[in-house]
């Protein structure tokens, strides 16, 4: 059975549709994919994200327990910053991607994603010989994302916080919505300005939080958007999606998330899986691509084929993408076919479709 977060009411009263996913009912849309869609990359959208997952490690090991799971250096955190990375096995494969918060010297906030909670609790916990103190507060956690060009407009007016010097992927804790301790975070999933809202449910309303945003935004043109949505501007912005274009079959090099993986630290679980990969020398990469005809939308595990119809690759994740107007996805492609520019075919419907090879993101921001 399904899992409900707080703000089930509230999708309930506005006629949301509700999917399950990640073990949650969650809304996949309100009014609709394409107005929410054009909602956050015009004004605003409101999205419940309670879903993921919320992990707190404190005490003296909590950083070399963090350095140890994670391919990022969360030693170049200070207090107020947040960090993207990732967990792999021992094979290199992808646990999960995840945000790390520095709260203070010694406590992190870990949000993974919904669907892995139970995954990532249970390897975080094999991998804890450090006897780092780790509490899965994923059931206190409330999380609201306000994103679009409007987001600082609106939450301005029911917070006395400093918005403007919350700097991308750094956070506070403050009050918003006469509630307290509400970890005021600039981070999002949609590539658009934006704050996720992290709301201990123990000591303060979230529900009183999601009215308070809606009637202040609501004359900034402000729309509650869904899963559909979401996923939408994510991909427009060449986000990955765990299960789709990473997962456990996939190393962080070939995912694009070299960037991200530093293979400088002292050690880390994978470390040498990942230099065996790299030295050995790539043979697919995630990449974009864009559909060059119209009405033609790519959806996961399509086939990717070569000019002789040849299989090179697959779909990882593909839509028609709202703001462009055409087709475009991610997939994993043999190395030769990569260069941003090279033609190569999805298989659609048996119809062999040209697509152009390019690196995201599509939107141009």
């Amino acid at each position: 059975m399904s899992k409900k977060t707080v703000f089930y009411p509230k999708h309930k009263k506005a006629g949301a549709k509700l999917i399950d996913f990640g073990g949650f009912l969650m809304p996949v849309q309100y009014a609709g994919i394409k107005q929410e869609h054009h909602a956050v990359r015009e004004k605003a959208g409101i999205f419940d994200v309670s879903h993921m997952g919320e992990f707190f490690v404190n005490g003296p090991n909590a950083l070399p327990l963090i350095q140890k799971i994670s391919i990022n250096d969360a030693s170049k955190l200070k207090p107020g910053k947040a960090q993207y990375t990732a967990m792999c096995y021992e094979n290199g494969g992808i646990v999960d991607d995840l945000l790390v918060y520095m709260l203070n010297d010694e406590s992190y906030m870990l949000v993974v994603n919904a669907s892995n909670i139970e995954k990532d609790w249970d390897w975080i916990t094999s991998q804890n010989d450090l006897n780092a103190d780790i509490e899965n507060r994923s059931d206190d956690i409330a999380l609201i994302a306000l994103q679009g060009p409007e987001s600082a407009n609106i939450l301005s007016q029911i917070t006395e916080e400093d918005l403007v010097n919350i700097g991308f992927y750094s956070f506070k804790t403050g009050i918003v919505a006469g509630e307290k301790d509400i970890i005021i975070s600039a981070t999002g999933y949609t590539g658009e300005k934006g704050f996720e809202l992290y709301i201990d449910t123990r000591s303060a309303d979230p529900l009183k939080i999601w009215d308070a945003i809606l009637e202040a935004g609501t004359p900034h043109g402000l729309e509650p958007a869904g899963l559909g949505a979401r996923d939408t501007l994510r991909l427009e912005m060449g986000f990955a999606l765990y299960g789709n274009d990473i997962t456990k079959d996939t190393h962080p090099l070939e995912a694009r998330m070299g960037w991200l993986t530093k293979l400088e630290k002292d050690y880390f679980v994978g470390k040498d899986a990942i230099l065996k990969a790299k030295d050995n020398g790539l043979h697919r990469k995630l990449m974009g691509f864009e559909i060059n005809e119209p009405r033609k939308v790519p959806r996961a595990g399509y086939d990717l084929v070569n000019g002789d119809g040849d299989k090179i690759g697959y779909v990882t994740s593909g839509t028609q993408s709202i703001t462009l107007g055409k087709g475009i996805g991610m997939g994993y492609i043999q190395l030769p076919y990569t260069e941003p520019g090279t033609e190569i075919h999805v298989v659609i419907r048996k119809d062999h479709v040209p697509a152009t090879v390019t690196k995201p993101p599509f939107l141009k921001k």
